[in-house]
Protein backbone atom coordinates (compact mmCIF):
# COMPACT_ATOMS: atom_id res chain seq x y z
CA UNK A 1 0.00 0.00 0.00
CA UNK A 2 1.17 3.51 -0.75
CA UNK A 3 1.54 6.36 1.68
CA UNK A 4 -1.82 7.57 2.97
CA UNK A 5 -3.71 4.48 1.76
CA UNK A 6 -5.48 2.30 4.31
CA UNK A 7 -6.64 -1.22 3.57
CA UNK A 8 -9.45 -2.96 5.44
CA UNK A 9 -11.98 -5.70 4.97
CA UNK A 10 -14.25 -4.66 7.85
CA UNK A 11 -17.64 -3.07 7.23
CA UNK A 12 -21.03 -3.19 8.88
CA UNK A 13 -23.72 -5.61 7.66
CA UNK A 14 -26.08 -3.74 5.31
CA UNK A 15 -29.77 -3.47 6.04
CA UNK A 16 -32.53 -1.11 5.03
CA UNK A 17 -33.31 1.45 7.73
CA UNK A 18 -36.85 2.87 7.74
CA UNK A 19 -36.81 5.33 10.61
CA UNK A 20 -35.36 8.75 11.34
CA UNK A 21 -32.71 9.13 14.01
CA UNK A 22 -29.22 7.70 14.31
CA UNK A 23 -27.70 6.39 11.08
CA UNK A 24 -24.25 5.80 12.61
CA UNK A 25 -23.07 6.06 16.20
CA UNK A 26 -19.78 7.80 16.92
CA UNK A 27 -16.80 5.61 16.07
CA UNK A 28 -13.26 7.03 16.37
CA UNK A 29 -11.96 4.07 14.32
CA UNK A 30 -14.16 4.93 11.30
CA UNK A 31 -12.17 5.31 8.07
CA UNK A 32 -15.10 5.78 5.71
CA UNK A 33 -18.87 5.87 5.45
CA UNK A 34 -21.70 6.15 2.94
CA UNK A 35 -25.48 6.55 2.94
CA UNK A 36 -27.77 5.80 0.00
CA UNK A 37 -31.39 6.89 -0.11
CA UNK A 38 -33.49 3.95 -1.35
CA UNK A 39 -36.81 5.69 -0.68
CA UNK A 40 -38.71 8.23 -2.75
CA UNK A 41 -38.53 11.20 -0.35
CA UNK A 42 -35.52 13.45 0.39
CA UNK A 43 -33.29 12.32 3.26
CA UNK A 44 -31.79 15.03 5.50
CA UNK A 45 -28.37 14.15 6.97
CA UNK A 46 -26.72 15.89 9.92
CA UNK A 47 -23.16 15.33 11.09
CA UNK A 48 -24.24 15.39 14.71
CA UNK A 49 -27.35 14.71 16.82
CA UNK A 50 -30.83 15.92 16.01
CA UNK A 51 -31.30 16.00 12.22
CA UNK A 52 -34.55 17.61 11.05
CA UNK A 53 -35.82 18.88 7.71
CA UNK A 54 -34.56 22.32 8.74
CA UNK A 55 -31.35 21.34 10.62
CA UNK A 56 -29.05 19.31 8.36
CA UNK A 57 -25.76 19.37 6.43
CA UNK A 58 -26.82 17.42 3.33
CA UNK A 59 -30.00 16.46 1.46
CA UNK A 60 -29.95 13.17 -0.44
CA UNK A 61 -32.58 13.01 -3.18
CA UNK A 62 -35.06 10.16 -3.33
CA UNK A 63 -35.56 7.80 -6.24
CA UNK A 64 -38.50 7.80 -8.63
CA UNK A 65 -39.69 4.45 -7.24
CA UNK A 66 -39.13 2.49 -4.07
CA UNK A 67 -35.62 0.91 -4.01
CA UNK A 68 -35.14 1.62 -7.74
CA UNK A 69 -31.44 2.51 -7.31
CA UNK A 70 -32.01 6.07 -8.51
CA UNK A 71 -31.87 7.71 -5.08
CA UNK A 72 -28.86 9.83 -4.26
CA UNK A 73 -25.95 8.87 -2.07
CA UNK A 74 -23.35 10.54 0.10
CA UNK A 75 -19.95 9.06 0.85
CA UNK A 76 -16.70 9.96 2.54
CA UNK A 77 -13.67 7.71 2.05
CA UNK A 78 -10.84 10.17 1.36
CA UNK A 79 -9.28 12.94 3.40
CA UNK A 80 -10.64 13.83 6.81
CA UNK A 81 -13.41 11.41 7.83
CA UNK A 82 -16.10 12.55 10.27
CA UNK A 83 -16.25 9.95 13.06
CA UNK A 84 -19.03 11.36 15.24
CA UNK A 85 -22.73 10.50 15.34
CA UNK A 86 -24.64 10.87 12.06
CA UNK A 87 -28.40 11.37 12.19
CA UNK A 88 -31.08 11.51 9.50
CA UNK A 89 -34.59 12.88 9.12
CA UNK A 90 -37.27 12.94 6.48
CA UNK A 91 -40.77 11.82 5.57
CA UNK A 92 -40.85 8.00 5.59
CA UNK A 93 -37.04 7.68 5.41
CA UNK A 94 -35.61 4.56 3.78
CA UNK A 95 -31.85 4.22 3.41
CA UNK A 96 -28.84 1.95 3.67
CA UNK A 97 -25.66 2.95 5.44
CA UNK A 98 -22.08 1.69 5.16
CA UNK A 99 -19.39 2.16 7.78
CA UNK A 100 -15.82 1.00 7.20
CA UNK A 101 -13.40 0.58 10.11
CA UNK A 102 -10.12 -1.32 10.56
Amino acid sequence: MGIGITSTQNSNTPSIVTSAGTALVANPARIGWAIQNVGTNPLFVLLGSGATSSVFHFVIKGGTGDSDGLGGSLSFFDGTIYDGIITVAGTSPKFVVLEVAP
